[in-house]
Formats: structure tokens, C-alpha cells, sequence
């Protein structure tokens, strides 16, 4: 019995040479899709640098400081709150159009430098982490949790106004309504880092976000260079993998400019993903310490659970290994704080479509407010379960880059362990009560590993109206018109469209299931591909491996290879 051949040996970046591409309509026009991305950039920093505004949040006095986040003088009046607050709006959905444009050009043919690609979002992520953030004022109380922290005060048990509104601090005198009488809700390493920014930033707010936003982007960027790591070989995954994370503008705005702390979680997620075909051990501790920073990345624990199905060995060693952070964080240093982060579940947030349920069981069924969230909360776990089983027969079997020759994607534990993640966090997403737009990085990094699927488009969609739904996402004083503009944003289209997400999901599903009965090929054949010694994916299979978005091939969608292709995957996958 001969051993199998070993897997190819992968450089990061692959085949680097220029390959021609013309596009055939603007909306595959690669050209228009880094245009969009440039120009939401422009707009973004341009609203940074103007300073404090309905948008740009007020870090208090520089007294002097050099360091970021840096914004241009003090200007006679702030600017105008429509005019901030509309080019917000033009930024994301020029952002999140240009990704779909993206997209689209890889999908027909456009192969970028992936390097290039690369280091475009490597400078954008930098140029918005040295400016201040906009819409959401949750970096301030990212720095208050640390203040507390430093004058020896529990996060977890105390909060911030407790100790304003009783004594003067120089840090929390800057924190915004509405979570200034909120507990930490964060784990035990996103304190820590907390604790760290207030002792680098001493007394000064604005040297305080500056420690934040780099902690943040750091990890940001730490996170999508593992992503990229995990496409490495196969250019085109690579590219995909590239737009989902570094060069993604939607996630730029809602992680980079906004200054959140969700790339703490995932950049130990992704790491203990890198690790699922060597080490379960090692796998283990990174998911663990991915929720010591933040519990709702035990999504992706469960996904690596489940492709260690079949080896309870290592299953084991797995659970080992993400149980010694957790147990060390939670249980023996810091123990409040898996209460406080277990609180999160209980909210509604404005923009999800929980908001209009909630009122209708509130105000037209007149039930009291405790029975009205009980009964949307069942309705959001119910929905959770049918996604989950709805999307894991609807997305389409892609081997993530490195599997071993000849072997399915369904026995390859990393390719079972990112399609799990990838379903469990959509599904959790889309069904959940409190959902923001920052928290769509757990599904845009599975996304740009697997192949394209119908759901780029359902994430993008959703993601650009709940980014759209909090432009501000502060309490702040506007004006009547434009408060009632922003409320209706907020509380009407955004939960309309996150429905239509859900709607689009069993459209989908229905389309699927009408394909299969007419015979179509490509609903049946989805999910059978091998990979052959040499990394491609074998006769048959393309389709499920490179597209497989359920759509009649056309001829720009088609195999690469062909005619309409310029690359041969075998190159690819050197």
C-alpha cells in the first residue's frame, strides 16, 4: 500500500505576474470596484480629519500630544450635521458597492497582484486607525473600563457613571450616553488591553483611543494576515480572502475608523483555525483565548467541535486546549466577568429585525415589555436552529487551499471546521436580537476562504444597511429633521432589509430545492469535488469548487481555464 503523495508545497502569494483582464460591464469592472474603494476612503478620512462633528467623536484636549489620532484645527463652527451624516452614508454604500464589484471581476475573470491587492488595504486600515473614529462613541467606554481599572475599581461590577457623576476623572468625564451605566460586557483580554491603554495614555483621553485603535488594528490586521495565510497557493482564493478582510471597506468602517474590539476575538479564532491539520491541542488554546476576549466566538469552538466529529482523540484535545485559557480567564482570574458578558443577550438592538417584532408584541398586542422580548427571543433561537440546517444544505462544498490530495472537502477537518463557522455565525447573525455591523468579521473571514456563493452578496447587503442604520450611531443632539431621517433609517429600512436577508435565505434554499427536482447538475453535484495531487479540483468538479452560486454558468463564470480563462489552476496551486 503506497503512501499518499504529499500536498504541493504553497507560497503565500502565489503566481505574481500581470494577467490581462477587460471587463465586459461596469459592474465586473475592476476598475470601478478600487475606484469606489479609494473614494469611500477619501470621504471617510476627510470626515476624521475635519473633527468633531455629528459623526467624528470629541476625544477631549490633546494638551499638547503628538501622537493620533490626528485631525486638522479647530474649525469656527463644527461642520454641518446633514452634510457629515450624508457623506457617511455615500462612504458605506460606496464601500460596500465596490466590494460587490469586486467580487463580480474575480468571478469573471480579474486577477489581481495579490500583494498589491494586499498592501492597498494594509495602508487604508493604517491611514483609518490614525484618525479619530467616527459614529460610534464605544471606544470611550472602551477607555473607561480601563480607568476603572486603574483607580482599582471592578468594570464588571461597577460603571463608569457611578464614578463621574460622584467625583471628577479626567478619562470618564468624556464617555457618551447610552452605556455609561453599563458593566463591561467584554472577556477577561480586551480588559486587560483596557487596563494596558490607560497605563500607555496616562490622564488623556485622546492618548488613551490612540492606544485602542492600535491595539485594534493591530489585530485587525494580525487577523486577515492569517486569513490570507489560510488561501495562500491558489491566487484567486487569495484575492477573495484579500477583499473579505484587509481591503474590505465595510469592515474598515465598522472595525478600523469605528475603533471596535472585535478583531481581539478573531485573530485568536483564526490562528487556532490555522492550526486544525496539525495541532487539535493547538487549535484548542487558540479558540480558547479567542473567548477570553469575547464569548460569542464560541461559534467558531462548536465548528472545530464538529469536524472533530469522527475523532474523539482529538476532540479531546481540542476541548483541552480551549479549557486552559478559558478556566485560568473566567474562573480564577477574573469570575464576574462571564456573568457580565452572558448580560449581552438580553438586548434589542435598532437596526435588526428584532426591533419591529419586539414592538409589535409590545405596542399592538399590548403585552408587557419582559413578555415582548421573552417571545422575540424565541423566535430569534428558533430561527438560529432552521438557519443553521437551512445553510449548511444550501452552501456549497469548497476545499479550503492546502487540503490533501485526493481527498474530499467533507473529510478535510479545516474545510469542515471553516464551512461550520461560516454557517454558524450567518445563521447567528441573522437571526440574532442584538446585532451590529462590526460583528460580521466572524463571517466575512470564512467567507473569503471558501469559494464565491450567493451568501457574498447576502452578507454585503446586510452589512452595508446595518453600517448605514447607525451613521450616528451616538447620542448626540441633532436636529429634528434630520433625527426623524436617522430614526427612520435606523428603525425602518435597516430592519426591513435585515428581513429580506432572512427572506433571501429561503429563496434561495426554494431555488435550490426546485433546481435539483428539474435535474439541474449543478444544484445535485455541489459538494463532490476531490482534489487531485496537484491541488485542483478533479473533473466535474470545478463548479462547486470555484463558483457554485446555484446561477446557469455564463461565460464569464465558467472554468477558468477555458477559453475565457487566462491562468491554469494547476499553476495556481504551486
Amino acid at each position: 500500500m503506497t503512501a499518499a503523495a504529499p500536498s504541493p508545497k504553497r507560497r503565500l502569494w502565489g503566481p505574481n505576474e500581470y494577467v490581462p483582464y477587460t471587463p465586459t460591464a461596469w459592474h465586473r469592472d475592476h476598475r470601478v470596484a478600487i475606484g469606489g474603494i479609494l473614494g469611500f476612503s477619501a470621504i471617510s478620512l476627510t470626515l476624521a480629519i475635519l473633527g468633531p462633528s455629528a459623526v467624528t467623536l470629541v476625544l477631549g484636549p490633546r494638551d499638547g500630544s503628538l501622537l493620533p489620532p490626528w485631525y486638522g484645527p479647530a474649525l469656527p463652527q463644527r461642520p454641518n450635521e446633514w452634510v457629515v451624516c450624508i457623506a457617511a452614508w455615500v462612504a458605506i454604500l460606496l464601500g460596500g458597492a465596490s466590494l460587490l464589484i469586486a467580487l463580480r471581476a474575480l468571478d469573471a475573470g480579474w486577477r489581481p497582484r495579490p500583494r498589491r491587492l494586499c498592501t492597498m488595504g494594509t495602508v487604508l486600515a493604517l491611514l483609518h486607525a490614525v484618525v479619530p473614529p467616527l459614529t460610534s462613541a464605544d471606544v470611550l467606554m472602551y477607555a473607561a473600563y480601563g480607568r476603572l481599572q486603574l483607580i482599582g475599581r471592578n468594570p464588571y461590577e461597577i460603571t463608569p457613571a457611578e464614578v463621574f457623576r460622584s467625583q471628577y476623572d479626567p478619562v470618564m468625564e468624556w464617555t457618551e450616553r447610552p452605556w455609561e451605566d453599563t458593566p463591561s460586557v467584554y472577556g477577561p483580554i480586551v480588559s486587560w488591553l483596557q487596563l494596558a491603554a490607560n497605563h500607555l495614555g496616562g490622564e488623556n483621553m485622546h492618548d488613551i483611543v490612540f492606544w485602542l485603535q492600535l491595539f485594534h488594528v493591530l489585530a485587525f490586521l494580525g487577523a486577515c494576515a492569517a486569513t490570507i495565510w489560510i488561501a495562500r497557493g491558489d491566487r484567486d482564493r487569495l484575492n477573495r480572502a484579500i477583499l473579505m478582510t484587509v481591503a474590505n471597506p465595510l469592515m474598515i468602517w465598522g472595525i478600523v475608523i469605528s475603533a471596535h474590539n472585535e478583531a481581539l476575538s478573531v485573530i485568536f479564532a483564526v490562528g487556532g483555525m490555522m492550526l486544525m491539520r496539525r495541532s487539535a491541542l493547538g487549535a484548542g488554546l487558540g479558540i480558547g483565548l479567542a473567548g477570553c476576549a469575547k464569548l460569542s466566538i464560541g461559534l467558531w469552538g462548536l465548528a472545530m467541535l464538529w469536524a472533530y466529529r469522527k475523532q474523539p482523540k482529538k476532540a479531546a484535545l481540542l476541548c483541552l486546549g480551549a479549557a486552559i485559557p478559558m478556566s485560568l480567564a473566567y474562573g480564577l482570574w477574573q469570575p464576574q466577568a462571564l456573568v457580565s458578558v452572558l448580560r449581552n443577550g438580553s438586548y434589542v438592538s435598532g437596526g435588526s429585525w428584532a426591533q419591529p417584532v419586539s414592538r409589535f408584541f409590545d405596542h399592538v398586542m399590548l403585552l408587557d415589555t419582559t413578555t415582548a422580548k421573552l417571545l422575540t427571543g424565541i423566535i430569534s433561537y428558533s430561527l438560529l436552529v432552521v438557519l443553521v440546517i437551512v445553510l449548511w444544505r444550501l452552501l456549497p462544498w469548497s476545499a479550503v487551499p492546502g487540503i490533501a490530495p485526493d481527498t474530499s472537502p467533507r473529510d478535510d477537518v479545516m474545510t469542515v471546521a471553516v464551512r461550520a463557522a461560516l454557517v454558524l455565525s450567518v445563521a447567528w447573525l441573522v437571526s440574532a436580537m442584538y446585532t451590529l455591523s462590526w460583528y460580521d468579521l466572524i463571517a466575512f473571514v470564512p467567507l473569503g476562504v471558501l469559494a464565491s456563493s450567493r451568501l457574498d452578496v447576502i452578507m454585503i447587503v446586510r452589512n452595508t444597511f446595518l453600517s448605514v442604520a447607525y451613521v450616528p450611531g451616538r447620542v448626540v443632539d441633532l436636529s429634528d429633521q434630520l433625527d426623524t431621517v436617522v430614526t427612520q433609517v435606523r428603525e425602518t429600512v435597516s430592519p426591513v432589509v435585515q428581513l429580506g436577508v432572512v427572506v433571501a435565505i429561503f429563496a434561495w434554499a426554494v431555488e435550490r430545492r426546485r433546481s435539483r427536482r428539474r435535474g439541474d447538475p449543478a444544484a445535485e453535484g455541489a459538494g463532490s469535488n476531490v482534489m487531485t495531487s496537484d491541488g485542483a479540483p478533479s473533473d466535474g468538479a470545478d463548479g462547486a469548487d470555484r463558483g457554485a452560486t446555484d446561477e446557469d454558468p455564463s461565460p464569464d463564470r465558467g472554468d477558468r481555464s477555458g477559453a475565457t480563462g487566462t491562468v491554469d489552476r494547476t499553476t495556481l496551486a504551486t
